[in-house]
């Protein structure tokens, strides 16, 4: 995975409740068994009419609104465990999802890929929805580190928690076994000692 330590980047609104994996990804689009392409279908239902043309009054179709960071309502990626949901978010650009609740599963699919869900209050979370609509060209800035989330050039800042062992991941650009791999040291010096305390 690509390491992720600061992001600074505009943001899109999509204060929609309880948007859930089906939403993001349709289950007719599931038939693939790798991650590629799956950024095309993304909340495809909602982007396109009946006839495949874009819908306009989307906002992944509305040309003012732009960026890495997608600010949804509350409840986001409920329903199933499809790691999909994740692959589709990722592959259409997205790098930070911020809602005031996420789902347990979506939220782990979400770090193992790459991509970090920051939950925020539901007071701040309004708050940054009105200020996007209200200027699209407003830069939001995540401090995976401080994890720290905030509106450059407002009062407008929060924290946010993250397991501090995906946090680990995120920073250094690690997957599970990139993880392991980079502990080969202390793992080989354990197992050394371990073999001294059993020939003792």
């Amino acid at each position: 995975m690509e390491a992720f330590k600061t992001l600074i980047s505009r943001a899109i609104p999509l204060p929609i409740e309880h948007i859930d994996t089906d939403q993001i990804i349709p289950a007719r689009f599931l038939k693939a068994t790798d991650k590629q392409g799956f950024g095309a279908n993304l909340f495809r239902d909602w982007r396109y009419d009946n006839h495949d043309q874009p819908n306009p009054d989307f906002v992944l179709n509305k040309t003012e609104y732009n960026g890495q960071i997608l600010v949804a309502g509350t409840n986001f990626g409920c329903g199933s465990s499809r790691e999909h949901a994740a692959w589709a978010l990722t592959g259409y650009g997205f790098k930070v999802i911020v809602s005031s609740f996420f789902a347990d599963i979506f939220k782990g699919n979400a770090l193992n890929n790459g991509l970090l869900p920051v939950q925020v209050s539901e007071d701040f979370l309004q708050a940054l929805l009105t200020e996007i609509h209200q200027n699209p060209e407003s830069e939001l800035r995540v401090d995976v580190q401080a994890q720290v989330i905030e509106l450059i050039g407002a009062d407008l800042k929060a924290n946010f928690e993250i397991d501090p062992y995906k946090k680990t991941c995120l920073i250094n650009g690690y997957d599970d076994i990139d993880y392991l791999i980079s502990k080969c040291d202390v793992i080989t010096a354990f197992e050394a000692k371990q073999k001294e305390i059993l020939e003792a």
